[in-house]
């Protein structure tokens, strides 16, 4: 059970060895000291505080202990006893090939969940789209109300799909025709003669070369290297024409000598096909337009165009709040799944715990981290009913530790419970007290002894501090220097018990107190 004490500060220093008075308090009279028989000393005047004694267990700002929420293999853990870690780090993961079908599908569904959230908020460019949309389908009423476009269309497009079919009749006749005398005579006359002027080119380039060959002094008045060079340009881009045009007829001769080639006649036979088929639907979709839409074709088209603006118009104004409320609980969903398998910081702390290691099996339950966050340490400690009420939050608190000698803390209380908890019939409350000049010295675990300040009195009579022996010394204050008083005298002394009495003779009383 606590208890207030009441502690004499001295000026000088603290009394430490009280004194206990010799006189015998009999009816108000106060015996006589002889003043060989005693020391005497000065008392002063100083303040007293008034100190709420108690003990209490330092923790941490905040502290969690981290379990695996799935089952699993471990693959990696990343950090290690004292690590420092951000909220959001990534502590440990399990080996996606030791994860339930459930959790491997939830990594699928959180990339599609967030696709669809990411495609709802973006609603700009599907606007965008919904009002081309709109238009087309616009177009299509109008032009549906207004055939005489259409029907043209319609003929053009019959009139082009047979001209189709006719280039890819011809093509293939050509193919699968035999070669006439008169058209062989006549592509090896266009290669003779492709030949010939190639040939010429060549001598005309020949000749050329050798002017150019000559040196200067060798050249006539009208003649110039300039002039020569030019003139071979000239020559070589013909040259390159003609050799083409050669090839050409070349290959020509020769297709027109060889027998059809297999694959050449089998795509002229597609292409006919599929020309054919083209100037099929070309002809059905005259047939349909040709007397004009049915009321049927319309009302589809009307319907389809207000399908449209209604779309167009949700989407102008944004998406609904409850398709992003239910867009965004599907992505939550996910990662809460995902989240299983793996270990993260809730808040930025210290790795104080380190219970899982790489390949190790775990389950849901099963510990793997504690996390500590040590910017700022407190101790909770329980105050008896009885003092409570004297404490209040702000009030200065000193601490010391019997792991940490010779030296002492600064709190300040931040927290009163305004609940008591009962235990073994003697009721406390719980009282938090902030370290405000803790250092690496103070960790979480160590129990503390607190005084909280929990009063002061301005003025106290207080003795200097002497190593007096029991029942030998006696402090005696005459009525002159008592003078603050009035007439009277104050004795202090100490007996064998240890017990500190004190006798005014001004005021008529006696009062003790335990020594220190």
């Amino acid at each position: 059970m606590k208890k207030t004490i009441v502690i004499i500060l001295s000026i000088v220093g603290v009394l430490a060895t009280a004194a206990i008075l010799y006189l015998v308090l009999s009816g108000g009279s106060s015996p006589t000291v002889e003043n060989d028989e005693i020391e005497t000393s000065a008392v002063n005047l100083a303040p007293v505080s008034d100190i709420v004694g108690a003990t209490g267990t330092v923790s941490s700002a905040q502290s969690a202990l981290l379990n695996w929420k799935t089952s699993g293999l471990v693959a990696d853990t990343y950090f290690e006893v004292g690590d420092a870690v951000q909220a959001g780090d990534v502590l440990a993961e399990l080996d996606p090939g030791s994860l339930s079908p459930l959790d491997i599908i939830a990594q699928a569904e959180l990339v599609a969940a967030q696709k669809a959230l990411e495609n709802l908020l973006e609603s700009r460019t599907q606007a965008a789209l919904a009002s081309q949309v709109v238009e087309s389908a616009q177009q299509a009423l109008e032009d549906a109300r207004n055939p005489l476009i259409d029907q043209a269309s319609a003929i053009q497009a019959v009139a082009e799909s047979e001209k189709a079919v006719a280039d890819a009749e011809r093509k293939l006749k050509m193919l699968t025709s035999p070669v006439s005398q008169s058209a062989l005579e006549q592509a090896q006359a266009n290669l003779v003669l492709k030949e010939k002027k190639l040939s010429d080119n060549q001598q005309l380039i020949d000749r050329i070369q050798k002017k150019l060959d000559k040196r200067d002094d060798q050249y006539l008045p009208w003649e110039s290297r300039k002039r020569y060079r030019q003139i071979m340009d000239s020559l070589e881009v013909q040259r390159i024409q003609l050799q083409i045009d050669y090839e050409n007829s070349l290959q020509r001769f020769k297709n027109l000598k060889s027998p059809p080639d297999a694959i050449e006649v089998a795509l002229a036979e597609a292409d006919l096909k599929e020309a054919q088929a083209q100037l099929l639907e070309a002809e059905m979709a005259w047939q349909r337009i040709q007397d004009g839409p049915s009321p049927a074709d319309l009302a589809l088209l009307e319907a389809q165009l207000a399908d449209a603006e209604r779309e167009y118009e949700r989407l102008v104004h944004g998406p609904a709040p409850e398709d992003i409320a239910a867009a965004q609980a599907r992505v939550t969903a996910a990662q809460s799944t995902l989240e299983k398998t793996r270990i993260v910081a809730p808040f930025k702390g210290t790795i104080s715990e380190v219970f899982s290691k790489p390949n190790d099996l775990v389950s849901p339950g099963t510990p793997a981290f504690r996390l500590d966050d040590l910017s700022s340490l407190s101790v909770d400690v329980g105050v008896s009913e009885i003092d409570i009420n004297l404490v209040e939050v702000g009030q200065q608190v000193i601490l010391t530790f019997d792991a940490i000698q010779d030296k002492q803390y600064s709190g300040r209380v931040v927290e009163v419970s305004p609940v008591g908890t009962t235990s073994l019939g003697i009721v406390d409350f719980m009282v938090k007290v902030d370290l405000t000049d803790a250092d690496k010295l103070v960790r979480p675990g160590m129990t503390a002894a607190v005084e909280i300040l929990v009063g002061q009195t301005a003025e106290a009579m207080h003795a200097p501090h002497r190593e007096m022996q029991k029942g030998r010394f006696v402090f005696h204050l005459d009525a002159d220097e008592y003078k603050e008083f009035g007439k009277g005298s104050l004795t202090v002394g100490i007996d064998q018990h240890g017990q500190a009495l004190f006798n005014d003779s001004l005021h008529g009383r006696a009062s003790c107190a335990q020594a220190t």
